[in-house]
C-alpha cells in the first residue's frame, strides 16, 4: 500500500509569510566569485520531476540519505546493467504519494572560493537562478516560475536590492521569505539550493544535451577564469559547454535572454533524464550530488515528488517568467534592474500558486492581447500575412518580432506570460500550431506566434490557414 506523505504539514503554510521578521546577521561577504547565470536549479527541477532520477539526484541532501540502505532496499546495481533489472527496486522506492499541492523554492548558487564542497559556507553565494515550483496532485501538473535574478525587491534590514542577494544576507529561510513577500505572500513549503558544479557533472553523466545555439557566442573574462566559445546551430553540449550556453552575458536583453536559455536547457535535459538508460547511472549520480545540494526536504518527501513525476505528461508542465520590464531610471542602483509588473504578477501568482481549484481563466478581450509574430520560415512575407489575418479577427495589438534563427516545421504558440487558455483559444482560431508553455518568446508579448512551415503549406491563394476570406481589397487581388 502506498505511503501518503503528510510531511508537508499545514502548519508550515505560513512559514515564509510573516512580514514582521528580523533578518539574521549578514554573514561575512564571500570574495568575488564567478558571476553569470547559474543554471543549476533548472537541472535540479528537471530531475525532481523526472521519475527516479528526481528522487535521488536533484533533491538529496547528505544528512537525509543512507546510500547503502538505498542501494540495498531498492536493489540498485553498483555497476552498469540492464535497466529492466531494477524495475522491482524502482517500485519499492516510489511507493509514496503527494497529498496536497506543494510549492518549492529552488536556488542555483554561485560558487564560493576557498570553501570546502558540501559545507554550509559553500551555499552562501548569490542565488543567481531562482525558480518557484508547484507540484499539484489535484490535476497532476507542475508549474514553474522563473524569477529574474535582477528583480528589484525590498530586502528587510537592507533596503531595495536585487533579489539574488537575499541568500547572502540570511540563508535559505530568509531568501524564501523575501521571495514570498515579493510574490504577494505566496506560500513556500520547502527550499532546495544547488551549487554550480553539480550541473556540469550531470550533463556529462547523461551524455550531453542537444540545443540550438541561436548565434555564435564568444566571451572571455580572465578575472573569472571564464571563456565562452560556442558556434551557432544545433549541437550536443557537454557540461562545460552547457554552462557557457547559459552564462553568456552579451545578449541584447541581458538577464531575460538567459532566463529563456535556461528554460530551453531544462526542456532538453528533461528528454535525457526520462530515458530508461539513466537508471543504471543512478548510484553514480547520487554520489556526485550529495556534496552539491542543500535542502530541507525529507527523504519521504523527495520520494513522493519522484513518484509524482513518473507519469507526468509533458503538456502538464507549465513554465513562465515573472512579468516585468527593465528599469528606466537613471539611478545607478537601478541599472539593469528588472521591475516587476504588479498587475501581471498578481494574475500569475493567483493562477499558478494560490488557487484551490484550477478554474480556467477567462481569455482577455482580443484587442487587449499583445501578440508578437515571429517568422520561422523561408517565406519573408508570411509574418505580415499572419498579422493581417489576426487583424481581421479583431486582434488589434499584433506586431512583428525579430525573425527566428531556427526554421520550424510546426507553428508554435509561446505562452509568454502564463495565459494558457488564451494560447489554446488562439490555436483553435488558427487551426494549427503547438502550444509551448515556456517564456521563450518576445518579452513584451502576452503570446508569441512562431510561424512554421506548416502554416505556409496551409496557405490557399490569398487565404491564411483555415480562413477563406481574402486578405486584399477588391481590385488588388493577386492574379
Amino acid at each position: 500500500m502506498a505511503n501518503s506523505v503528510g510531511r508537508f504539514p499545514k502548519g508550515s503554510k505560513g512559514a515564509y509569510r510573516d512580514r514582521n521578521f528580523t533578518p539574521p546577521r549578514k554573514p561575512k561577504r564571500v570574495s568575488p566569485f564567478q558571476k553569470g547565470f547559474v543554471w543549476g536549479a533548472t537541472v535540479s527541477l528537471t530531475a525532481a520531476i523526472s521519475s527516479i532520477v528526481g528522487a535521488s539526484i536533484a533533491l538529496v541532501s547528505p544528512s537525509s540519505l543512507n546510500l547503502s540502505q538505498l542501494f540495498s532496499a531498492a536493489k540498485f546495481p553498483q555497476t552498469n546493467s540492464n535497466p529492466q533489472t531494477s524495475n522491482e527496486g524502482l517500485e519499492i522506492l516510489l511507493q509514496h504519494t503527494l497529498t496536497r499541492p506543494v510549492n518549492i523554492l529552488v536556488m542555483g548558487i554561485d560558487p564560493v572560493r576557498d570553501v570546502p564542497k558540501g559545507t554550509p559556507e559553500s551555499f552562501a553565494g548569490r542565488s543567481d537562478t531562482i525558480l518557484l515550483m508547484r507540484f499539484d496532485p489535484s490535476d497532476r501538473s507542475v508549474r514553474l516560475l522563473s524569477i529574474p535574478r535582477d528583480s528589484r525587491v525590498e530586502i528587510p534590514g537592507v533596503g531595495y536590492d536585487k533579489i539574488n542577494e537575499a541568500n547572502t544576507h540570511g540563508g535559505p529561510a530568509f531568501a524564501s521569505r523575501v521571495v514570498s513577500r515579493s510574490l504577494n505572500d505566496v506560500v513556500i513549503d520547502r527550499y532546495v539550493r544547488v551549487t554550480t558544479e553539480a550541473f556540469r557533472e550531470l550533463v556529462d553523466l547523461v551524455g550531453g544535451v542537444e540545443v540550438l545555439v541561436p548565434y555564435s557566442m564568444s566571451y572571455r573574462d580572465l578575472s573569472q577564469n571564464l571563456e565562452i566559445n560556442l558556434q551557432a546551430g544545433w549541437q550536443t553540449l557537454n557540461g562545460d559547454q552547457a554552462e557557457q550556453f547559459v552564462r553568456f552575458r552579451k545578449d541584447k536583453l541581458g538577464d531575460i535572454e538567459r532566463v529563456q536559455r535556461q528554460q530551453v536547457l531544462l526542456k532538453a535535459l528533461q528528454k535525457r533524464l526520462y530515458s530508461p538508460a539513466m537508471l543504471p547511472r543512478l548510484p553514480q549520480a547520487i554520489r556526485i550530488f550529495q556534496q552539491y545540494v542543500d535542502t530541507n526536504l525529507t527523504l519521504d518527501e523527495m520520494l513522493a515528488l519522484a513518484s509524482f513525476g513518473r507519469d507526468l505528461e509533458e503538456q502538464n508542465i507549465r513554465m513562465v517568467m515573472l512579468p516585468g520590464s527593465f528599469s528606466q531610471s537613471g539611478e545607478e542602483e537601478d541599472k539593469n534592474a528588472w521591475i516587476i509588473d504588479p498587475g501581471e504578477r498578481d494574475r500569475l501568482i493567483d493562477d499558478y500558486f494560490n488557487r484551490a481549484s484550477q478554474v480556467p481563466l477567462e481569455m482577455r478581450e482580443a484587442h487587449q492581447l499583445r501578440i508578437a509574430i515571429q517568422n520561422a520560415t523561408n517565406d519573408p512575407g508570411l509574418g505580415n500575412r499572419a498579422m493581417e489575418y489576426l487583424a481581421q479577427k479583431d486582434f488589434q495589438n499584433v506586431y512583428l518580432a525579430q525573425e527566428s534563427s531556427e526554421l520550424l516545421q510546426e507553428t508554435e504558440i509561446v505562452v509568454q506570460k502564463g495565459n494558457l487558455e488564451a494560447a489554446n483559444s488562439l490555436k483553435s482560431l488558427l487551426g494549427t500550431g503547438r502550444v509551448e508553455s515556456l517564456s521563450v518568446g518576445d518579452p513584451d508579448s502576452d503570446l508569441t506566434i512562431r510561424i512554421g512551415l506548416d502554416a505556409k503549406q496551409l496557405l490557399a491563394g490569398d487565404s491564411f490557414l483555415r480562413d477563406t476570406s481574402p486578405l486584399t481589397s477588391p481590385g488588388n487581388e493577386n492574379p
